[in-house]
């Protein structure tokens, strides 16, 4: 399901693609009392066919290859962007934005969120795509994330977490 679909308007076709990313989360110790939540951001490397990514801060999210549900795509981009394996939650939100590439084809894609619990960081890290990775805890991480659409994520995201936690835990 990379980009499927082209559908045809007055102003020129328009080319449908489907994301997965993920919301993910640690807890850290914070002293000899505490823990606190941390969030995973990624700074997608910048290229030279892609300049506008120099500077952004998003959540890990790609496209959903042919085959894949939305979930395993969700986690195999985690660990490609992020450089951890995580356990898969509830589904977060679904966005979707209109953009222009840059072969100056109208784009409308459709991303799904799911909240994810950081097991471990991968030996060899994160892939090419990714230029750097930051934990940061809830505050810092709404501010520092580029998209307001991926701020109101991970919001909910947070808004999940919260309920998920509160119910007691079956053994």
């Amino acid at each position: 399901m990379k980009s499927s679909k082209s559908g045809g308007n007055e102003k020129g076709p328009i080319k449908r693609e489907y994301s997965a990313g993920g919301v993910v989360y640690k807890k850290s110790k914070t002293g000899s009392r505490g823990w606190e939540i941390l969030w995973l951001l990624i700074q997608p490397k910048v290229t030279r066919e892609e300049p506008w990514r120099q500077g952004r801060w998003q959540l890990p999210k790609g496209w959903i290859d042919e085959g894949e549900t939305s979930r395993q795509a969700a986690l195999r981009e985690t660990r490609e962007e992020g450089g951890v394996e995580a356990v898969l939650g509830e589904k977060v939100d679904r966005i979707t934005i209109f953009f222009t590439n840059n072969r100056k084809e109208k784009v409308l894609k459709d991303i799904v969120f799911y909240l994810m619990e950081w097991q471990r960081n991968l030996p060899d890290g994160f892939g090419d795509e990714t230029q750097k990775i930051l934990w940061l805890p809830f505050k810092e991480a709404e501010e520092k994330l580029t998209f307001r659409s991926e701020r109101n994520v991970l919001r909910k995201a947070r808004e999940v977490l919260g309920r998920s936690e509160k119910q007691p835990r079956l053994i």
